[in-house]
């Protein structure tokens, strides 16, 4: 069968990185194609090279057989190549229709069709499943949903090849099995997938052929029927990945949060509240694990410990003994409580600035001299930081957007811990990141309970809580609804708490 692309001797340099180094793959017309490897191996940049989000490369890319260069990401849409990245593309500010139809928009005599547009977007949505108000704005809708309106606009471009990187990194089960439905009828139609995900359940449930990048270069492409998911994570990684011993029992210390009926408010919505009720604690040197479903109100809870939640909780947060009510971010922050946001892109990362300025900026305190920034100081801070997360890059100078997923997540984890926390939060810490770094990260949450911080975790994963935490709480809309102590807890006792619904 004649390759829809051709990726031909394709290399890719960025400042001190090779991302890409001489990288060949042929792509067949209508297959769904998985690439797999991990963070760092130059996945996203390949796929950015497809889609036009990089113009300039070494090599040669065919589609068709004919040579192409992408000048952006229009062209490649004009080529009928899409991405649809895992942090969305959307304009929050704009509907669903709008940003469907975002620089195509349809017109009468020189006025926007609204009305048009939302017409055929919502003929589009409908085919997806999807049944939200075309006119509603982005910003409320769920993530599922949100990815839907890429989908939909990928449609409306009729895009033959269609790049999906870790498209169900934050989807609930269910949005995950309409995910794969909406796969399902795109390959009928013939569209040509390009798959970037570290599941390998989702791989070998969907691909056809699995290419494994490591460190920049092709290893190797195999049919999905010639090989398995231990032989892929292998040549992910060049070893073989044995389970994470974190040893036994950590000591606990004395109790470093206690939280006592925390609830917070849904103003205009039925249920009326997000959390209701919520009391615990948590010593030093422990972690403990919220798990729930999409919408459960894991991450609502902890914005409501670091003092960011839409309105101020009620109930009582104590620390050490004492009751605090953050207002804002900074006042959590100066008392020792840190977060790690579910959403590295939009929450986590300064994207213009360096992997130094984004790991020292909430401590530059520590780095003034005569209340003048000292730069001396400051890149010691930076430079302890990435030696002892083992952050991979080119040096603190580097962009931090030139960091695969999982380092830029060590580099915004070792931003908080130079502030020195007695508490740390983190949202789904390791979405998004390869099976090697989630061992390192659950290694390092491990060491910084022995050094006596308390940690909460949240996590759309079950068994990453069961191998990290001491304890796990469970939520289900907005109630606890469960609690299991490490040996008590089990997959499906956690799922039978997150649908029991009060």
């Amino acid at each position: 069968m004649t390759p829809i692309i051709s990726i031909e001797h394709i290399s890719k340099r960025f400042p001190g990185v090779v991302a890409l180094n001489d990288v060949s793959i042929d792509i067949l017309g209508g297959e769904l194609h998985a690439i797999v490897g991990e963070n760092g191996a130059g996945k996203s940049t390949l796929m950015k090279i497809l889609s036009g989000v990089i113009p300039a490369f070494e090599g040669q890319l065919l589609l068709r057989g004919r040579p192409v260069r992408f000048s952006g990401t229009r062209a490649a849409e004009q080529a009928g190549i899409s991405i649809i990245h895992q942090e969305l593309n959307l304009v929050e500010a704009l509907s669903a229709a709008a940003n469907i139809f975002l620089g195509r928009e349809k017109r009468r005599f020189f006025f926007l069709d609204d009305s048009a547009m939302e017409r055929a977007a919502r003929d589009l949505l409908v085919k997806l499943e999807c049944h939200i108000d075309p006119g509603a704005l982005v910003r409320t809708l769920r993530v599922g949903d949100q990815q839907l309106v890429e989908i939909a606009k990928a449609l409306s471009l009729e895009t033959e090849i269609l790049i999906m990187d870790e498209p169900t990194s934050a989807l609930t089960e269910a949005e995950v099995a309409r995910l794969f439905r909406v796969i399902a009828r795109l390959r009928a139609r013939g569209v040509t997938i390009l798959y970037i995900s570290h599941k390998m359940d989702e791989v070998f449930r969907l691909a056809d052929r699995i290419t494994v990048l490591r460190d920049g270069k092709l290893v190797k492409t195999l049919k999905r029927d010639e090989t398995n998911p231990r032989q892929i994570t292998h040549l992910m990684v060049g070893r073989e990945i044995e389970a994470v011993d974190l040893g036994g029992a950590r000591q606990t210390g004395d109790v470093v949060l206690a939280v006592d009926g925390l609830s917070l408010r849904w103003a205009e919505h039925a249920r009326a509240w997000r959390l209701k009720d919520i009391s615990f604690q948590l010593r030093r040197g422990e972690i403990l694990g919220i798990a729930g479903l999409m919408g459960a109100g894991r991450t609502e809870l902890l914005e409501c410990l670091f003092g960011s939640s839409p309105e101020p909780p009620l109930g009582r947060i104590m620390l050490e003994g004492r009751e605090v009510r953050f207002t804002h971010p900074a006042e959590a922050t100066r008392a020792g409580v840190s977060l790690v946001t579910e959403d590295r892109k939009r929450l986590g990362l300064f994207a213009q600035m360096t992997v130094g300025q984004n790991i020292t900026i909430c401590t530059l305190n520590k780095a003034t001299t005569g209340g003048l920034l000292n730069r001396k100081h400051e890149r010691r801070l930076a430079g302890g930081m990435v030696e002892k997360l083992a952050i991979k890059t080119a040096g603190i100078g580097s962009m931090i957007t030139n960091l695969s997923g999982g380092n830029q997540q060590k580099a915004i984890i070792g931003r908080w811990l130079l502030t020195r926390p007695k508490l740390l939060l983190l949202d789904d810490p390791t979405r998004g990141v390869d099976v090697g770094a989630k061992a390192e990260l659950y290694r390092l949450m491990h060491r910084l309970c022995q050094e006596g911080l308390g940690i909460i975790v949240t996590s759309s994963e079950l068994p990453e809580l069961l191998t990290l935490c001491d304890r796990i709480l469970v939520l289900c809309e907005g109630r606890l609804t469960g609690e299991f102590a490490r040996h008590e807890a089990t997959e499906q006792r956690i799922m039978e708490a997150a649908t029991a619904r009060q």
